[in-house]
């Protein structure tokens, strides 16, 4: 990469930055909160989501900058490297928590424990699960995975066991998941390691598709990105929902 590229990058870093910074401190994250608050829902953590919103932009720019300016299949060549049979055991295992599948826990925690956001939880397995598929079924169905869009297959390296899929690569259905699980559980958990511990458990996600040759780091990002509309559209979703059942309630008393 030239200076002029190089520079050029890091306008765009800094804009984009600055722009997801304004966003999550506009005045529809105030309105959200504030609905929120008159419509009984106190225990929300909208401060964490935002700073959550804002690490995860912040990354999955840093990620698809990178796959532009390196190169796509020279950034996942770079990454995808052969560490060792410790990782190729962990990772297989460590792909499920970006599993559809994985939403089944989580639905059942939430009706043990938060019941009032159930709408927040199926919206967000509906929203998730719409776009990725709209990306993958529809507008890019044929995109090529790693195994099929390298021409020397002998770079990449696979894991024993793992059966490789050759299309539908964008966005990382595993990684929309897991970043979508992550932000909604730092708006729903009242404990700060919450923020640090999913993000990082997220980025594994995130990284084992790369790692067991699935997709590409331009997916990974992708997928991240995806994870943020869909929180976010979900949340939106459970306040327009709260306010509506509050209204009746209250046509319902007078």
């Amino acid at each position: 990469m030239n200076l002029q590229g190089l520079y050029k990058l890091s306008l765009s870093f800094v804009f984009v930055v600055k722009y997801c910074y304004d966003f999550c401190n506009s005045t529809f994250f105030c309105a959200l909160k504030i609905a929120f608050i008159f419509t009984g829902m106190q225990t929300l953590h909208f401060n964490r989501f935002r700073q959550a919103i804002l690490l995860t932009a912040v990354m999955a720019i840093i990620i698809l900058g990178c796959s532009s300016f390196i190169g796509k299949n020279e950034l996942f060549l770079l990454l995808n490297g052969d560490l060792g049979t410790i990782a190729d055991h962990f990772f297989p295992y460590c792909t499920y928590l970006g599993d559809g599948i994985i939403w089944v826990p989580v639905v059942i925690l939430m009706f043990i424990y938060r019941r009032d956001t159930w709408v927040m939880i199926i919206a967000s397995i509906i929203i998730s699960t719409i776009i990725t598929h709209i990306f993958k079924d529809w507008l890019m169905p044929y995109e090529p995975r790693p195994i099929k869009a390298i021409t020397d297959t002998s770079l990449i390296h696979l894991v024993p066991g793992v059966e490789v899929n050759t299309v539908s690569s964008f966005p990382s259905g595993h990684t929309t998941t897991a970043f979508s699980i992550f932000l909604l559980a730092c708006l729903l958990i009242p404990k700060k390691w919450v923020l640090p511990t999913g993000f990082f458990v997220a980025m594994l996600v995130g990284y084992s598709r790369i790692y067991l040759a699935q997709h590409f780091p331009r997916d990974v990002g992708a997928g991240m990105i995806a994870g943020i509309i869909t929180a976010i559209a979900s949340v939106y979703i459970q306040q327009l929902v709260t306010k509506r059942k509050l209204k009746k309630n209250k046509a319902t008393l007078q």
